[in-house]
């Protein structure tokens, strides 16, 4: 496993990069960086399965070259750390059954979620420990 710290827009990376973000089982998308994944990559299907209830929390979607990580229940609520390791935890499954070897993804949980950074990173870095995976963090 490779982390690489960038200052760089999330949606200027290669196309071989999947693009990862928290979401909400309810799917609303309609603030942070979350309406711009919902704007550039066709989402629709995940707001449809969050109308039928079929988004569980601690889970990952991926949908084109998006990883959908569900931390929380409702858009207004705030994910816990247990919840974001789940959903990472699917990530990293999903990424060794699909042969995903690149992702790249903001400060996840870390904007309007308000997690801390460093806790996060440190997540990050123990489930993908023993992988392959390049995981390349975007800020601006």
């Amino acid at each position: 496993m490779e982390l690489i710290e960038l200052k760089k827009d999330l949606f200027t990376m290669p196309e071989e990069y999947y693009l990862a973000h928290c979401i909400s089982a309810d799917a609303k998308m309609g603030a942070g960086i979350a309406v711009q994944f919902r704007k550039r990559f066709k989402l629709a299907s995940l707001q449809e399965r969050a109308t039928r209830n079929e988004l569980e929390v601690g889970k990952c979607y991926k949908v084109d070259r998006t990883l959908n990580l569900v931390s929380k229940s409702k858009y207004w609520h705030k994910p816990t750390y247990e919840t974001l390791t789940m959903s990472i935890k699917s990530m990293k499954e999903i990424c060794q059954q699909d042969s995903i070897h690149k992702i790249a993804m903001p400060e996840i949980g870390c904007g309007l979620d308000k997690l801390q950074w460093g806790r996060v990173k440190e997540i990050l870095e123990e489930e993908f420990d023993e992988t392959a995976i390049e995981i390349t963090i975007c800020r601006l």
